[in-house]
């Protein structure tokens, strides 16, 4: 099928503006549109971002959903040779950008309810849209709770950011095991979540991170009440086209670059027991 059958196939030129490292195999790129922009982003969705001579992946969007016409950002681990190539990107190198695509958080349907939102490691990616919605409208919502996690202090992404957060949510960090300097708690986040108090009825929690993660935050929060319908996840398959066409990321019934990345609790439950092949 060509690309005039499928013009969401075609990858859009974007600029790396500016690159800023997160951790030791983190950054977060800015990139800018060389001509044409895509379609504004909600929260949740992704990009299938494109390195050349190498081939693409899909990567979380992780900016600001109330200035994304300044930049379409990205934070990046690098894991293989396609998010190491995007990775290393600098200033000045161009990619290629399909989407955005996916479902969303949803936070607005959060609005009037406590929001309680527990990354671990990068998946405060994909949250962090979230967070700084929340922040900006903070009067929407009763209560704001975020609980990240990571393995050493300087896995934390965003660390420059937390204290200005800190100033209108509630945060908490943890991480993994004991370090030098660190006075905060150390554990996996299940431990604040359960040490948490909710109110089940009035309560919207996004959980993004490993799956094993998820499982147990979910199992928490459950276990206090809250429904699975109150528990949104974002899930990772091999995304490959982004538009539900190659089947890549199928998981049970869902075709998650179109069902998904971000699904409810009372979907994604039974699905997580899939392994991927």
């Amino acid at each position: 099928m060509n690309a005039e059958a499928l013009p969401d196939m075609v990858p859009t030129p974007y600029r790396v503006s500016s690159r800023v490292r997160e951790t030791a195999d983190s950054v977060t790129l800015c990139l800018k549109p060389v001509r044409a922009e895509l379609p504004p982003f909600r929260a949740g969705q992704f990009i299938m971002l494109y390195a050349h001579g190498r081939g693409e992946v899909a990567i979380s969007i992780s900016g600001d959903p109330s200035v994304q016409h300044l930049c379409l950002t990205h934070t990046i681990r690098a894991v293989g040779p396609v998010s190491q190539a995007l990775h290393d990107a600098g200033p000045g190198t161009v990619l290629g950008a399909r989407g955005p695509f996916g479902t969303d958080w949803d936070i607005g349907s959060a609005a009037g309810r406590d929001l309680v939102v527990v990354a671990g490691g990068v998946g405060l990616a994909p949250l962090r849209p979230v967070v700084l919605s929340a922040l900006a409208r903070r009067d929407d919502y009763r209560r704001v709770v975020l609980i990240a996690g990571a393995r050493t202090p300087e896995d934390f992404l965003f660390r420059t950011e937390f204290r200005a957060w800190a100033d209108g949510i509630e945060v908490v960090r943890t991480i993994d095991r004991p370090a030098a300097g660190w006075d905060g708690p150390v554990g996996f986040v299940t431990a604040p979540l359960a040490a948490l108090e909710v109110d089940p009825g009035r309560t919207t929690a996004f959980v993004c991170g490993p799956e094993p993660m998820m499982r147990f935050c979910a199992k928490t929060l459950l276990d206090k009440g809250v429904p699975a319908t109150g528990i949104r996840v974002s899930l990772e398959r091999n995304m490959q086209c982004g538009i539900g066409t190659c089947g890549h990321c199928q998981l049970g019934p869902l075709l998650l670059c179109r069902d998904g990345p971000v699904v409810g609790y009372d979907i994604a439950g039974p699905l997580l027991n899939v392994r991927e092949l």
